[in-house]
């Protein structure tokens, strides 16, 4: 049974480094949370390292920026990992060849730019759905529209056995108070219509080979059982820290806020059916970062 605590203060002595959500954990895609940036200020101030592990599709000098737009400070993280990074090797090292169709919006193209980091990277060029040998979906390029509305060109590249390289395997997000479509959720389509679809962010491993990663070059090498996973996303945040046999600390007030019938604490009843009905348990449980 996961554990209800009051603070991030409770538990963070037996803790060396986080790796916490943004989306509903550190802000709501407008603005920041203020007690959740406290919280992690006090964790930095007493050593602690933050690494900020998104599903964003956009490379980390991107999200800093986005971050630093809507007003999240500097000092109450001190690095990032991206579902973008890890999908931008793959693509780079030609998971979905060299010519790809490109779902998502116009901002987000700079996941293109070429990596230096991967030797004899391939050449990616955007083509038409009908040139590509494989497709690239950083986001719908309407995120408040059903992702149904992909299906015809999900048939006909399904029938050309395309394999879909999703950036940010989320479903859905909440931006304020209004919840939008991820990319995640083209995805599922794609693989329910009996496409290929290849994921590089939470809950699979390859994000957490790179978080690791980052954390080495801040000059540290913790344990796993000194890391501990923060978020609001069961079927990515927490599924991915059990994958990894992390430690894990849900936050109840974010995507399942009604089912946990969350205020400022979850209720604990409705807590503990959620999580048996996604037959995951968190270590911990918050209504919000604190």
């Amino acid at each position: 049974m996961t554990q209800i605590i009051e603070a991030l203060d409770d538990i963070s002595a037996r803790y060396d480094a986080l790796f916490v959500d943004l989306w509903g954990c550190l802000h709501n895609g407008l603005e920041p949370f203020p007690d959740a940036v406290n919280a992690l200020q006090r964790f930095r101030a007493g050593g602690g390292k933050v690494v900020l592990l998104t599903n964003s599709p956009r490379p980390r000098a991107s999200v800093e920026v986005q971050l630093e737009q809507i007003g999240v400070p500097k000092d109450c993280w001190d690095t990032i990992t991206t579902s973008g990074d890890s999908a931008r090797a793959a693509m780079f090292q030609g998971v979905v060849g060299e010519k790809v169709f490109h779902i998502g919006k116009k901002d987000e193209e700079g996941f293109f730019t070429k990596l230096k980091i991967i030797e004899d990277a391939a050449d990616i060029s955007l083509v038409s759905l009908q040139d590509a040998e494989g497709i690239v979906c950083t986001s719908p390029e309407d995120p408040l529209a059903l992702p149904e509305v992909y299906r015809p060109q999900f048939l006909y590249a399904k029938q050309k056995g395309l394999k879909l390289l999703c950036a940010n395997p989320d479903i859905v997000v909440d931006r304020g108070e209004r919840r939008e479509w991820c990319a995640g959720a083209l995805a599922a389509l794609y693989t329910e219509m009996g496409g290929e679809s290849l994921y590089f962010g939470k809950p699979h491993p390859p994000i957490y080979d790179l978080a690791h990663r980052r954390l080495l070059a801040l000059g540290t090498d913790y344990p796993d059982h000194r890391i501990l996973c923060i978020g609001d996303g069961i079927a990515t945040d927490i599924q991915g820290a059990t994958g990894e046999d992390l430690d894990s600390l849900f936050i109840s007030g974010g995507l399942a806020a009604t089912e946990t019938k969350t205020v400022r604490q979850p209720d604990p009843a409705a807590l503990d059916a959620y999580l048996g009905a996604a037959q995951l348990t968190p270590r911990y449980s918050i209504g919000f970062l604190r």
